[in-house]
């Protein structure tokens, strides 16, 4: 099943660690293939890893966008979720850490990544932190 992606002027996606910028009119790419997309607004840059969901977060991207560096991006993620587990005690989040976990030991990186977005959510409605 073909991937299709329409986007917006400017507009830039991830396709497999490689970072493409859409020209100055709307577009529609169609992936035929299995690759790794991520748009624009899925993407973090370090320098926006300020909070403990977003310190998870970006480890696991790296992990769909860059397997090759797995080792250094997995002990980034398991401190950080370890770290994130400890200071809470909300079920539904420890019950969405479990998940997390669940998805990236079986590699499923982009379903690991809305995992993620969730405790995100979590954090700017309950803890209070800005990402």
């Amino acid at each position: 099943m073909a991937l299709k992606l329409v986007l917006k002027p400017g507009e830039r996606i991830a396709i497999n660690g490689a970072v493409v910028t859409n020209g100055e009119r709307r577009s529609t790419l169609i992936v035929e293939n299995r690759a790794r997309v991520l748009r624009q607004g899925d993407i973090i840059q370090p320098e926006a890893v300020t909070t403990p969901a977003t310190r998870i977060y970006f480890p696991v991207m790296m992990l769909y966008l860059d397997p090759v560096e797995n080792a250094h991006y997995t002990k980034d993620y398991e401190q950080s979720l370890l770290e994130f587990t400890a200071a809470i005690s909300d079920p539904a989040a420890l019950s969405d850490c479990a998940r997390l976990s669940a998805a990236v030991a079986t590699q499923d990186f982009y379903g690991a990544l809305n995992i993620c977005r969730r405790l995100m959510d979590f954090e700017k409605a309950r803890l209070n932190y800005v990402a």
